[in-house]
């Protein structure tokens, strides 16, 4: 699951903090900042699908396709939640050694969930799904 992904690459940035400190002025507040921000937004993304009354596990067929509100704005909001959450304990931590690992991150869950979605998508929503495609982007 996303969660496990993101726990996984949180810790190898904390253990890089730990053996390659580095000095950030204003990394706590920057950080910080983006990282609850990065939860609002989760938590809203996620209710927003509650309320729409699908899943929001990964891998779940969806029973509606939620295009409105967060979803306006982004395909994959709780995905991009995730990003936002890494980058901001990484600047938290002063562990700027690990920051290259956020695309890296984005690329696997690109490839390893987002993708599949998307084709999950496509196949139960058909034209409704691809025109939402067309005109809401994947991240932002």
């Amino acid at each position: 699951l996303p969660p496990i992904w993101l726990a996984g690459f949180a810790a190898v940035g904390a253990l890089a903090n730990r053996l390659f400190p580095t000095a950030l002025m204003g990394g706590h507040l920057v950080g910080g900042t983006l990282a609850a921000l990065a939860l609002v937004l989760m938590a809203a993304a996620a209710l927003q699908m509650v309320l729409a009354r699908t899943s929001v596990i990964p891998g779940r067929d969806p029973d509606r396709l939620v295009t409105g509100g967060l979803f306006r704005f982004s395909r994959n909001p709780i995905y991009l939640a995730d990003t936002l959450l890494l980058t901001g304990l990484f600047l938290y931590w002063h562990a700027l050694v690990a920051l290259p690992l956020v695309p890296l991150f984005m690329y696997l869950i690109l490839k390893r969930f987002i993708l599949p979605e998307e084709a999950r998508l496509s196949r139960l929503f058909g034209e409704t799904f691809e025109a939402y495609k067309r005109q809401t982007r994947r991240w932002i």
